[in-house]
């Protein structure tokens, strides 16, 4: 017996130290190929006749041999549901992970393209169908690259690029809002020391990182939150990734990671985030420059909390929880849809320039709203990484329900990813609500003013389940 000991203990070594938990991560290229696209990040038209650097579709797939979860960030404005859903099932039937075990996350930079359309503009329609092949491609491909891996979580501060862009102005400097009334506050409404008094809500300053390394403490892929909008001041026709896409190019030499090490940066709360200093004058740009300022920044504060990552976690638990809510549809009183009807009836040119701006584009919201029927069916999902939790909310999310969530979770640290799986106009909280500006707007929030709450509720009791 004393010979076969020594034998037994080596055969037993590699199981004994083998990783439960297993990460893949993957990176495809979606950039257009056909042009021109239009790029929907404002009120008008916005053609792109070339690319000024690439979108792509980043995904980090979990597993601990039970539970298998893909998280993907893309270069999008945002994911329409039914091409996401499109690509959840392809990359389901060739991976076996559940459809409802993938959480997909729009980057929401304003200089990329609209994923919805299955007719009309060519190169429109060519681009979905890129999109929903590229989406489900990087989920195969972290999926195969499945190895021993380990995770851990922490934050860093970067409060000097977040500002929150809705503002108290200053007695009588409050224009009219599109449908003739006065608001309480005005979104991003210049620098004039005249005109401004002060912010309308408070920011989050943390640049949140899940880091995950193999067994060899080698970097496989680090997947960030931040929230702010975008930064925008991109090249005028010409798609671009914003600043995502260039800190996902900057972190591989952050951390030293090889060829094949995958860095993500999805958006969080940042419904009423901007990177706009409106209490200083900031010098003038380039194009482009303030994405490289920033992003640089980013890539600097996601290093600085890798290095307060004092042990990863080799046997983390993967789960992952879906759940469908109903929300009501917001809908215009008789007063508005008449008030709506008259101001799309104008035609005299005199009366079109008294009217206040965007007046007839948000009359025909209303009117749109009036025709919705029933009501908005949104996913929501909370994931569980060992003692890390993960929510995703299809909306442009305000930072005070981030806030709130990363409070009150059970949970020490938790990441808020905005604009997940769908996006479904501006969620601000019914404090927000009363204030008005351009977020609260019938036809920007869509849903009843009280729906934040009832998501915070559910995503809570969401983390609680998972905390079990």
């Amino acid at each position: 017996m004393k010979r076969i000991l020594p034998l037994l203990a080596l055969t037993l070594l590699p199981f004994t130290t083998q990783a439960a938990l297993q990460a893949g991560a993957a990176a495809v290229d979606i950039t257009p190929r056909v042009f021109p696209v239009n790029m929907p990040g404002g009120f008008r038209a916005n053609y792109a006749t070339n690319a000024h650097d690439p979108l792509h579709a980043r995904t980090l797939v979990f597993s601990d041999g039970k539970t298998t979860i893909a998280m993907i960030v893309a270069d999008t404005i945002s994911g329409s549901t039914e091409a996401l859903d499109e690509a959840k099932a392809i990359a389901s039937s060739k991976t076996g992970i559940a459809t409802n075990h993938i959480l997909f996350a729009a980057t929401h930079t304003h200089s990329g393209v609209r994923t919805s359309y299955k007719t009309g503009p060519e190169p429109e329609v060519a681009y979905r169908k890129r999109f929903v092949a590229g989406v489900a491609e990087s989920i195969i491909k972290a999926h195969s690259a499945l190895q021993p891996a380990q995770v851990g979580a922490a934050k860093h501060p970067l409060p000097e690029e977040v500002f929150n862009r809705r503002w108290h102005l200053k007695p009588g400097k409050m224009p009219l809002n599109p449908f003739g009334k006065m608001d309480i506050v005005k979104m991003n409404p210049g620098r004039s020391p005249d005109v401004l008094d002060r912010a309308a809500g408070p920011t989050d300053p943390d640049v949140m990182i899940i880091s995950v390394q193999n067994t060899r403490r080698r970097p496989l892929a680090l997947f960030a939150n931040y929230a702010l909008h975008y930064i925008g001041a991109t090249p005028r026709g010409q798609v671009s990734a914003d600043y995502f896409g260039e800190f996902a190019r900057l972190m591989p030499a952050r951390l030293r990671g090889d060829k094949n090490f995958v860095a993500m940066l999805s958006n969080g709360a940042s419904g009423d985030i901007n990177n706009i200093p409106f209490t200083v004058v900031r010098p003038p740009r380039e194009p482009f420059e303030q994405v490289r300022i920033v992003a640089s920044k980013t890539a600097d504060a996601a290093w600085f909390a890798s290095k307060k990552i004092r042990s990863y976690e080799r046997d983390a638990s993967v789960s992952m929880v879906e759940r469908k809510i109903r929300l009501d549809y917001r809908k215009p009183s008789e007063q508005q849809i008449a008030e709506a009807k008259k101001v799309l009836a104008t035609k005299n040119k005199d009366e079109l320039a008294r009217l206040p701006r965007l007046a007839q584009n948000y009359a025909s919201r209303t009117i749109q709203a009036s025709e919705r029927s029933g009501q908005l069916t949104i996913k929501l999902q909370a994931i569980r990484i060992g003692d890390i939790a993960v929510v995703g909310i299809p909306f442009e999310t305000f930072v005070e329900i981030g806030l709130e969530l990363k409070a009150k979770s059970p949970f020490e640290q938790t990441m808020v990813i905005g604009l997940a799986n769908g996006r479904h106009g501006y969620l601000p909280t019914p404090e927000q609500h009363k204030l008005g500006g351009y977020e609260t707007w019938l036809g920007t929030s869509i849903v009843q003013e009280d729906a934040s709450a009832i998501i915070i509720r559910n995503l809570l009791e969401m983390l609680a389940e998972l905390k079990k």
